[in-house]
């Protein structure tokens, strides 16, 4: 009998300690985790460097001063002007991309978290449903 009433004891200090790890140390790093996925994204695009050089010439190895003949001087003119708008074209979408990837990393971050905190409850709101008479497959 006393062996009985021992076991019963460690099963809820396993259901104890899970929970409270669940809630507790599981929880933080799951936010941590989400955190550092978001930061490393922001990283990966570089949102902020891409609006400061937004039109500065793309690719361009001379954009400094030209000299000589005016012909010289008008078609660095337009190399800078075509390499600006490239740049320019180029660094909007990477920006727009980016800011969409941001979005949803940041909509997914959130619904992990939530998720989270749903997971150990879920067999509990399964049972109510079901006894409420709602069963998906009927939908």
């Amino acid at each position: 009998m006393v062996y009985w009433m021992e076991l019963g004891y460690n099963r809820v200090m396993v259901i104890t300690g899970l929970i409270s790890w669940w809630y507790g140390d599981g929880w933080t790093r799951r936010v941590k985790l989400s955190k550092e996925q978001f930061l490393s994204l922001y990283d990966y695009f570089s949102i902020d460097l891409l609006i400061r050089t937004w039109f500065a010439p793309f690719r361009q190895i001379s954009a400094g001063q030209v000299s000589g003949p005016l012909g010289v001087q008008l078609r660095a003119w337009f190399d800078q002007v075509i390499s600006r708008t490239v740049g320019g074209v180029v660094r909007t979408i990477v920006i727009v991309c980016g800011s969409v990837a941001l979005l949803l990393s940041f909509l997914l971050g959130v619904a992990a978290v939530v998720g989270w905190a749903l997971v150990p409850v879920a067999p509990l709101i399964g049972l109510v449903m079901s006894l409420l008479g709602w069963a998906p497959w009927h939908i």
